[in-house]
Order: structure tokens, then C-alpha cells, then sequence
């Protein structure tokens, strides 16, 4: 599980960042920033963001993930064997 907190953390400052980027552009060419507007930009740039700057950590979750998946298979399959051989 220590891959899933930190990829969610990773995203989680990089939403952060980008919305601190936005206000602070919006702000110096405008004067006020709608932040409905500045949340919707910054999610989207940090959801493309992370598509290549996260590469890394998304894969070692993924991986995490399916090794969890593949022992949690061959318990099933044991589990079956065992209840076929009684």
C-alpha cells in the first residue's frame, strides 16, 4: 500500500501546484481569479501532469497491484484443488 499513498500524494501536490500556478498567472494578468475556473484548469493540467511526470510511481502501484491480484488468484486455485481432491 505504500505505492498507493505515495502516488496519491505525488498527484496530490502536483494538483496543488498547478492551482497555485493558475491563480497566480490569472491573477497577475487579470487582477481576480474565479476559482471554479482555476480548479477545472489546474485538474487538467495536472491530470496531463502526471501522465509524464508520474510515469514511474503509476507503474510501481500498477505492479503492486497485479502481484496482489496473482497471489490472491492462486489462493482461489489452490482453494479449488483442494476442495476438487476431497
Amino acid at each position: 500500500m505504500k505505492e498507493f499513498w505515495i502516488y496519491t500524494l505525488l498527484r496530490l501536490v502536483l494538483f496543488a501546484s498547478s492551482f497555485g500556478v493558475v491563480v497566480g498567472v490569472w491573477f497577475l494578468i487579470d487582477g481576480q481569479v474565479p476559482v471554479l475556473w482555476a480548479v477545472v484548469i489546474a485538474f487538467l493540467l495536472s491530470g496531463v501532469g502526471s501522465y509524464f511526470l508520474l510515469n514511474r510511481p503509476r507503474e510501481a502501484l500498477a505492479r503492486r497491484v497485479q502481484d496482489r491480484a496473482d497471489r490472491m488468484t492462486a489462493r482461489i486455485d489452490e482453494m479449488r484443488s483442494k476442495e476438487d481432491a476431497d
